[in-house]
């Protein structure tokens, strides 16, 4: 086994962390145990994947070793068992390749969402509120939460912009891959001539940052209130409740005006500018990276077309990966499982088709154990 020193000392760290979990002195102090109990999910994974392999690993060994008995009937039997341990072996070895990338650090991030209509002024409005539903949808089938924080609505119910924070289990790692241009082709309703149209609008998706990785200084900020517009019963425009926050190093502006409570609606909005900042902190970091690792990565420029809407077909076609399914009425529903396992799929075989040539580079390729 190529990584099998690394996975020593990760299932060695990981019994380590077992015996952590029933100390009763860790059991008693919150913050230690939370850690603990982190640091050991984390590693659960991988370590129960290694002892998949090593069992079969041994039964396999023990099957080779049956092929030199003189009984025909033994000897068959060491075959069958070879021939189905074979397959099995070069499936684990690959998910412990994968399991042993470096992690994305924010994959257990909640997550901001930031829709915009773009170019095909109405129409684009109107298609934008369709795919914050579908996300909205998608969202209820995890059973993630969808906090709107900022929404400004055009005159004909959709939607120029909408800022939302979804929290949930790993929003980030199933998210990250939506950012950029979304396009629609359809027939807008008032198409006298039923000719098709091209639409398109930008989605962002932040990971959410917490006080300690973006720290924010009080004078480095300016809070402004005024009176919320649109939907909120009563208190619209009769309380100065809205928020709304300026950067003043980067000029990064971010309101919140969904809550009644102005203290809501600045919590909410600290939320949103925090997470803000820590992309601008990681634009700074990939532009650092060179040009081959970028494109194994992916740049998540979200000014990059990444997948069309084409509504007459009943299609839709993710440019990235060159996937189109004809179940556009599914997807608009929220069932974007295909489309992201897709997406989850492609970039992992990068990654690990990069791994495999750093290794090449590092003289620890195959045959060579890894430290």
């Amino acid at each position: 086994m190529q990584y099998a020193d690394k996975l020593d000392s990760l299932e060695k760290r990981f019994d380590e962390l077992s015996a952590q979990m029933a100390d009763p002195a860790i059991i008693s102090d919150n913050e230690t145990y939370r850690k603990t109990a982190k640091a050991h999910r984390d590693l659960e994974e991988i370590v129960a994947k290694y002892r998949e392999w090593r069992t079969a690993s041994s039964n396999f060994a023990q099957a080779r070793q049956m092929l030199a008995e003189n009984d025909a009937d033994m000897r068959a039997m060491a075959e069958e068992e070879i021939a189905g341990l074979e397959p099995q072996l070069v499936t684990l070895e690959d998910e412990l390749k994968f399991l042993l990338l470096p992690k994305d650090p924010n994959d257990e991030k909640n997550v901001v969402i930031e829709i915009r209509a773009g170019t095909g002024g109405d129409e684009a409005t109107l298609f934008a509120a369709e795919v914050f539903r579908m996300y909205t949808r998608y969202a209820e089938t995890l059973r993630w939460r969808v906090e709107v924080t900022d929404m400004s609505e055009s005159e004909v119910g959709g939607v120029k912009e909408v800022i939302a924070l979804v929290s949930g289990d790993r929003v980030f790692s199933r998210m990250k891959y939506e950012s950029g241009v979304h396009r629609v082709q359809r027939v807008p309703q008032t198409e006298t001539q039923g000719r098709v149209h091209t639409s398109a609008i930008t989605v962002a998706v932040l990971p959410e940052a917490d006080d300690v990785e973006v720290h924010i200084e009080a004078k480095d900020i300016r809070i402004d209130t005024f009176c919320s517009s649109g939907p909120g019963g009563q208190s619209v425009n009769t309380t100065y409740s809205a928020v709304r926050i300026t950067h003043l190093p980067t000029n990064t502006v971010v309101s919140c005006q969904d809550e009644k409570s102005q203290i809501k609606n600045r919590e909410k909005a600290m939320r949103v500018l925090r997470s803000r900042l820590y992309e601008i902190e990681i634009e700074k970091q990939q532009a650092a990276i060179g040009a081959e690792r970028k494109k194994m990565v992916g740049s998540g420029d979200r000014s990059e077309k990444i997948r069309t809407y084409n509504f007459p077909q009943n299609r839709v076609t993710d440019h990235r990966i060159g996937l189109t399914l004809h179940q556009l009425d599914l997807v608009m529903e929220g069932r974007l499982e295909p489309l992201i396992e897709g997406l989850t799929s492609y970039y992992n075989a990068e990654k690990m088709k990069q791994q495999a040539e750093d290794d090449s580079k590092n003289g620890s390729g195959p045959g060579h154990k890894a430290s």
